[in-house]
């Protein structure tokens, strides 16, 4: 999943202390699936400010931390959940996810290669809910 920040400076360390009061979600680091909103975003928030020049930071990916985590999931065939996460966002594990992650289970790349191998797939994104908690977040829209 990559993920974009529109700021007027060059963001390399996350400090969640810089965030804005009074935004949709509170104060934190916000970021986008969408780049044409972020590069908005970065040209409004360098005009407010009054310095600095438009940046779209960008954070993700496909990782081996990810790969890992589908792994685990994937050879869990028990009914007990391999993670307590209530909700995971991330991409897709499709056909061709698949076909690079059987690659890796039966030892023909490893895990740097398999990364690299899909860092060239633009993903869809999936949205898990995995606990009663999160699921009662969720309501039906007609």
């Amino acid at each position: 999943m990559i993920l974009y920040h529109g700021s007027n400076i060059e963001i390399s360390q996350i400090d969640i202390d810089k965030g804005r009061k009074g935004k949709d979600f509170g104060k934190g680091f916000y970021l986008s699936e969408d780049i044409k909103q972020a590069e908005k975003m970065a040209s409004l928030t360098t005009f407010r400010q009054g310095k600095g020049v438009p940046v779209v930071s960008k954070f993700g990916g496909y990782t081996i931390e990810w790969a890992e985590f589908i792994l685990l999931n994937r050879n869990n065939n028990t009914n007990i959940q391999a993670h307590d996460y209530d909700i995971v966002i991330g991409p897709i594990a499709d056909d061709t996810v698949g076909l690079q992650l059987r690659r890796f289970i039966q030892g023909y790349i490893n895990i740097s290669q398999l990364v690299n191998e899909l860092s060239y797939i633009r993903p869809t994104i999936q949205y898990f809910f995995g606990t009663p908690a999160a699921i009662n977040l969720l309501k039906s829209y007609e």
